[in-house]
């Protein structure tokens, strides 16, 4: 294993005596540092954030210290220029401790006092730098060519015999301080037992398993494991490599998530605005469901405490708007007018697949596209396709948009505005830019929004060959 990994194994001792009323301080000591400042990090989910900043002392030590007790989990002490930093654990018990050691050689030279979730972690750090120095001699000796099969058998069984010690070690931990967070990021890391798998239908069953059982290992509501390297990277992995990227399946996974998050209030607040975040800004289409799912679900039923009323309003106002619009349901009805001011409306248009245009002669954009909408028009015209193009222009300036029209050769399909907003239709279809672009069926169902018009002959393309596969016997 690779150091970076090892640090990842670490951490966390419930002693009997409470300095938590206290507040917190933890005294360092760094041999081979004369730098003029340190700094008290830690980890925050996905992100590192500085806590707490001080000077050298006379002494040449350093004390990070305050009234309030920190919150358990892991920190980092860094040191600058280079940001290289050192590991310590922090619990709700033992919060005065003091550290000495190197920069160079940190786990080696360690001396702690006043904290035996350090000492214990530092302990086990220790352990697996040894066996790693005995281990990648081992490795590189297997890596090379022409070895006999003996010798390969003999490498080995070495090899086994180290990883057997680092397990009985790790298990001794879990057993003897079972509470600690050291002993949970261990857990954390222990190989799922899978069973056998047989027949024709292996590979799903055994991600069908490895879902099922990601977080068996893991107190997901534990609050100290919220700061540290572990949670956060469980989460992701299970999101973006277990759970299949449908908005469907995503909204099992956040809410699967949440559930068993949600007795520590603040990891409960932190996945929530995360998982929210992620689904606002995706561009993949159709992931806007999973972050109306969130707001509807958590945010407008009072799950979200701790957001500011008017913040909140605009969240569940921007999921009100997004609702009527997610895939699968039917495109709301709008009835435009043409160039000659008679009425049409959008369900009057009879056609296999509708594309609804939403435009605006000044967008850089739209007439950036144009030229792509006009050839996927002239090659999808005959295979069940019209565009129904509305120029978001209003009042004196929707002039300008049967002159682009004129212009750019774009009389070829239906044409149609409203300058006066009867229809509302920049509401209904929350149109706050444009080139927005809608692909309805017959029944004026959204099939898939957001597209670029050199992607529309892709997407219809797909949709043809679809019904040709469901017409199949």
């Amino acid at each position: 294993m690779k150091k970076a990994l090892f640090f990842v194994f670490a951490l966390f001792f419930i002693a009997p005596q409470s300095w938590a009323d206290n507040g917190y301080r933890i005294e360092v000591n760094l041999l081979d540092f004369e730098g003029d400042e340190i700094y008290l990090g830690y980890h925050y989910g996905d992100k590192q954030y500085i806590k707490d900043t001080v000077q050298m002392s006379e002494n040449g030590n350093y004390v990070f210290e305050g009234e309030e007790p920190l919150d358990g989990g892991m920190y980092l002490i860094v040191l600058p220029p280079d940001n290289q930093f050192i590991q310590v654990l922090v619990d709700e018990q033992q919060q005065h401790f003091s550290l000495s050691t190197t920069t160079d050689d940190p786990v080696t030279n360690i001396e702690i006092k006043g904290s035996a979730e350090n000492q214990l972690f530092y302990d086990y750090m220790g352990f697996l730098d040894q066996k790693r120095e005995l281990a990648t001699p081992l490795q590189e000796e297997m890596g090379q060519e022409k070895l006999s099969e003996a010798r390969k058998a003999e490498l080995q069984k070495q090899l086994d015999a180290i990883t057997a010690e680092v397990n009985a070690y790790q298990q001794e931990i879990m057993k003897k301080h079972t509470e600690t967070l050291t002993a949970a990021i261990i857990r954390s890391g222990q190989e799922l037992k899978t069973p056998e798998f047989t027949g024709d239908k292996q590979e799903y069953q055994r991600w069908d398993f490895f879902k099922k059982h990601w977080f068996d290992n893991l107190n997901m509501a534990d609050p100290r494991l919220l700061r540290s390297p572990v949670q956060f990277q469980k989460v992701d992995q299970y999101m973006t490599k277990l759970v299949a990227q449908h908005p469907d399946s995503l909204i099992i996974g956040v809410d699967r998530v949440l559930k068993m998050v949600e007795p520590s209030q603040e990891t409960f607040q932190f996945y929530l605005i995360h998982f929210l975040n992620v689904y606002a800004k995706s561009k993949i289409v159709g992931m806007d469901a999973v972050y109306v799912h969130i707001i509807e679900d958590y945010y407008a039923k009072g799950r979200a405490p701790w957001t500011e009323e008017e913040q909140l309003n605009k969240i569940i106002d921007s999921g009100r708007k997004l609702a009527p619009l997610l895939i699968g349901k039917q495109a709301p009805k709008i009835t435009m007018y043409k160039k000659d001011g008679s009425t049409l409306g959008l369900y009057d248009v009879k056609s296999e697949y509708t594309v609804l245009f939403f435009w605006d002669p000044d967008c850089g954009h739209c007439k950036k596209s144009m030229p792509d909408m006009i050839k996927f028009y002239n090659d999808y015209k005959d295979k069940g396709v019209e565009v129904f193009a509305v120029c978001t222009k209003l009042k004196d300036a929707e002039a300008k948009c049967w002159d682009m029209i004129d212009e750019k050769g774009m009389d070829i399909w239906i044409n149609v505005s409203d300058k006066m907003l009867r229809s509302r239709f920049k509401q209904l279809y929350d149109i706050r830019t444009t080139p927005q672009v809608y692909v309805l069926d017959k029944d004026k169902k959204i099939i898939s929004k957001r597209l670029g018009a050199d992607q529309l002959g892709t997407v219809i393309d797909n949709l043809i060959q679809m019904k040709k596969e469901e017409k199949k016997p």
